[in-house]
């Protein structure tokens, strides 16, 4: 280390934690990030979809770092039956190794000093305050202070229960998933599938994300609640057996995806939260990137104003949980809410629903169109739908 006292500390070098340090370290305060894997973007834990116009937000796009375009989204029904979804925001497939040194990166040229393999074991209090980080960082144990501390370390989320916040989250809000990376498979490269059924992913869904000519990301995650009923991986095994004759498995991944509203504190003394670690993941598809570089920017504009004020109290730190709702807090519960619903849905409503779809204009197969048709005997919830989606 250069020095053993910043200004902000992130720990965690995933988009949430870069951008926050990146977003910081412009503002011109002392940032140091640390990620406790030897590489930042590895291992990917990530089905690596997105939105282009999203991702437009935060810095322009790359064609280094996108493995593949979409053009097309395509709902499939436990019968087989296959939606295509009409959308004018064309997605992504991210190349996550690439994108998030490219962050992390950026992170650094605007000041922040980045540090890979550095585990960050403990806290530091100083009159009930976070203070800074305990880290071995390269098998060097040290102490760093810091004004504030931003733990951006993901959905096990060890700096939140440090800190004492109550990051549990129930069973059947914490999707288990397992993913492959398939080459040599015969798929359209331009187009998202996603695999809706209790037989394929009981209180979740399967996916197929492109990544170039032959090559997917093919991974599913069922609801904790059903862990009984088989694990993630034998679920995709067999969803992979019955959809790609020949392939050949690239890589394998598994963790788990907290599809739960924002946690109630996101804030304490001298910390925030940002990212999975604040469950801030799109409850309904469980897609965390976007949402978590959107907190990453908010966590750090908030925090560099507090270090200013020399207000880090969780009254100094309020502005943070209070744009996130605004911005995308409430979205993300409507989301929640909607989520509830429609995976609790059978296998019949399920293909009742895509059969309806079909009998719709194609123009008219939006998202908006797919989850009224779907939540048609809950009405109460299709003013969420059409906040969210329209």
């Amino acid at each position: 280390m250069k020095k053993l006292r910043y200004d902000i500390i992130v720990v965690g070098g995933g988009p949430a934690g870069s951008v926050c340090a990146w977003t910081a370290a412009k503002a011109g305060v002392s940032v140091l990030l640390l990620e406790k894997d030897r590489e930042i973007g590895m291992p990917v834990r990530c089905g690596e979809g997105s939105s282009e116009e999203g991702l437009k937000e935060f810095l322009p796009i790359d064609d280094r770092w996108i493995a593949q375009r979409i053009s097309r989204l395509v709902m499939v029904a436990p019968d087989g039956t296959k939606v295509p979804i009409s959308t004018e925001d064309l997605g992504c497939v991210l190349d996550r190794r690439i994108f998030d040194g490219e962050l992390a990166r950026r992170a650094g040229e605007a000041g922040a000093e980045v540090r890979a393999r550095a585990y960050v074991h403990g806290l530091t209090f100083s009159d009930g305050a976070v203070s800074g980080v305990q880290v071995n960082c390269q098998g060097e144990d040290q102490t760093i202070d810091a004004r504030l501390v931003v733990g951006a370390d993901g959905v096990e989320s060890r700096i939140g229960r440090m800190a004492g916040i109550r990051t549990f989250v129930r069973p059947v809000d914490i999707d288990s998933c397992y993913q492959m990376t398939l080459a040599n498979i015969e798929i359209d490269a331009r187009c998202c599938e996603m695999h809706f059924g209790n037989d394929i992913a009981p209180g979740g869904y399967a996916w197929v994300f492109p990544k170039g000519d032959r090559k997917a990301n093919v991974g599913l995650g069922i609801s904790g609640d059903n862990g009984s009923s088989g694990s993630a991986r034998m679920y995709l095994r067999r969803f992979i057996d019955r959809h790609f004759e020949r392939h050949t498995i690239l890589y394998e991944v598994a963790g788990g995806v907290p599809c739960a509203p924002t946690l109630k504190q996101i804030t304490a003394p001298g910390l925030m939260l940002v990212g999975d670690a604040a469950r801030q993941v799109n409850p309904l598809t469980g897609g965390g990137i976007l949402p978590g570089m959107k907190a990453g920017k908010i966590a750090a504009e908030v925090a560099v104003d507090a270090i200013k004020r020399e207000n880090v109290t969780v009254d100094g730190l309020a502005e943070y949980p209070r744009r996130w709702d605004q911005e995308m807090g409430k979205s993300h519960y409507r989301l929640y809410r909607i989520k509830k619903a429609v995976f609790k849905l059978s296998d019949h409503s399920l293909n009742r629903t895509a059969h309806a779809m079909m009998r719709l204009p194609s123009a008219d197969r939006d998202l908006v169109s797919l989850f009224k048709t779907a939540l048609v005997k809950n009405p109460k919830l299709w003013i969420d739908v059409v906040k969210v989606f329209a």
